[in-house]
């Protein structure tokens, strides 16, 4: 049985945009999970202000059990990318079936420890006695229906790898229709408020989840989901884990990092700028995706060729992904900066919230344009499978720079706009860091 495609043959540019454009579609459409509940919540009459904080406190929760779902995903996808380049079919449906097992166990324990902590983790991520019960309300049906979005991110990456890239928009936008349907329904119709907007997210998710499943199972695709290979084999699950450890650092940090920005604008802004820091990530959400999107969509061609040994192609790929993210990131920038103020009141018209957040809006944002130089390299590595190199420059950005800069800046005079600082600040150093680094090292490997 032959695989989904042949990445060693044909043209870079036109095999790569094939693969992203569904792939940034069902970024984006997943990123309206979490937007277009912010957005229902923020309009809620009366409570919404209080409503979309107590939602952007639960944010870091949420990203955690994402993280969980790419550690997975996004080390088993490139991986099974790896082994088809090599004609490894049987290795690669191995990948598959320790991917699907390690999914379950880790939707079980994952929610269940953070079920049981979740008040002092709402505390300590900046929740005040009048946002934790809105954020209590959200996160407990959340995490008790999170299994699904384990499955749907976690799986969805083998449907790419394979070359799926239209199945795996699907998976996305089939959740993501039934959440905008349902959002209304749970949250205005049925008076369900900010508890009705987590029980559509769930039921939402349940359907993608049986969708990707369902593909998997089925007799369709070469590489599919047996039984015979659900069995955890150390060396499998240790490749998977390795792989996707730069993804899950990235996005674990990135809910530390939210929970230091919310406890440090809580110290220096009280709940407004905790608002205001929900409604940035919010619209970060939103303008990374296609950056985030098109980098993934490289992924399987990178991996393929670079299994293959076609060096030269591995070379393409990264000069047009470099090139493609380029041009996306500066567009984007200059609208952002020039037009927050429509981007904010999407989600809540409040006057006030509105004039804390347009110039915090173009001090977070004002470095962004820099970020497609480390989201070139750093999906790079990936794709080669150098996971030590992902994984340090993941780290290295969130933990080493942000975090860090998040605590210091504030202190050394510059305040409340010194904790939306610590981003552009931490991006710029990060971003022409790993560019030079990959250039330096993995790139040189090409030329042998």
């Amino acid at each position: 049985m032959e695989v989904a495609n042949d990445f060693s043959k044909g043209s870079i540019p036109k095999t790569i945009t094939r693969l992203a454009i569904p792939m940034i579609a069902a970024m984006l459409v997943n990123a309206l999970y979490s937007v277009v509940d912010r957005i229902y919540i923020g309009h809620l009459d009366g409570v919404g202000k209080m409503a979309l904080t107590g939602v952007g406190l639960c944010y870091p929760i949420t990203l955690a059990v994402s993280a969980f779902s790419f550690l997975i995903g996004n080390g088993g996808g490139p991986l099974l990318s790896i082994l088809l380049g090599k004609k490894d079919q049987r290795g690669a449906e191995k990948v598959l079936g320790n991917s699907l097992t390690l999914l379950v166990l880790l939707g079980i324990a994952v929610p269940a420890f953070c079920l049981w902590l979740r008040k002092p983790i709402l505390y300590l991520f900046g929740a005040s006695d009048v946002t934790y019960p809105y954020a209590n309300a959200y996160i407990t049906i959340y995490l008790m229906g999170s299994m699904a979005v384990m499955l749907t991110l976690g799986l969805n990456p083998f449907l790419n790898a394979q070359g799926y890239a239209k199945m795996g928009m699907m998976t996305v936008c089939i959740g993501a229709v039934c959440n905008i349907v349902l959002d209304p329904v749970f949250i205005f119709a049925l008076h369900m408020g900010i508890r009705g907007a987590a029980i559509a997210t769930i039921l939402s998710q349940t359907v993608s989840a049986v969708w990707v499943l369902a593909f998997l199972l089925g007799k369709r695709n070469a590489i599919r989901i047996r039984i015979g290979n659900l069995a955890l084999e150390r060396k499998v699950v240790r490749r998977i884990l390795g792989l996707g450890f730069a993804t899950f650092i990235m996005n674990i940090t990135e809910a530390a990092i939210t929970a230091v920005f919310n406890a440090s604008l809580k110290h220096f802004g009280g709940d407004l700028y905790v608002t205001v820091m929900t409604v940035a990530t919010s619209v970060l959400q939103i303008i990374f995706m296609p950056l985030n999107g098109f980098a993934q969509g490289a992924q399987p061609v990178t991996g393929y060729n670079y299994g293959a040994k076609e060096y030269k192609r591995v070379k393409e790929c990264f000069w047009f992904l470099v090139k493609v993210c380029g041009g996306y990131a500066a567009l984007v920038w200059i609208l952002v900066l020039l037009f927050p103020e429509p981007l904010i009141r999407m989600f809540n018209t409040d006057p006030a919230l509105i004039r804390a957040a347009v110039p915090m809006f173009r001090i977070y944002f004002c470095m962004y344009v820099i970020m497609f130089l480390q989201m070139s390299a750093q999906n790079t590595f990936v794709a080669m499978g150098e996971a030590k190199k992902a994984t340090f420059f993941a780290i290295f950005r969130k933990l080493i720079l942000l975090i860090p800069l998040i605590l210091i800046l504030p202190r050394l005079g510059f305040g409340l706009p010194g904790v939306f600082a610590a981003e552009p600040v931490a991006d710029t150093i990060s971003a022409v860091t790993c560019f030079t680094v990959f250039l330096l090292t993995s790139y040189r490997k090409l030329d042998a």
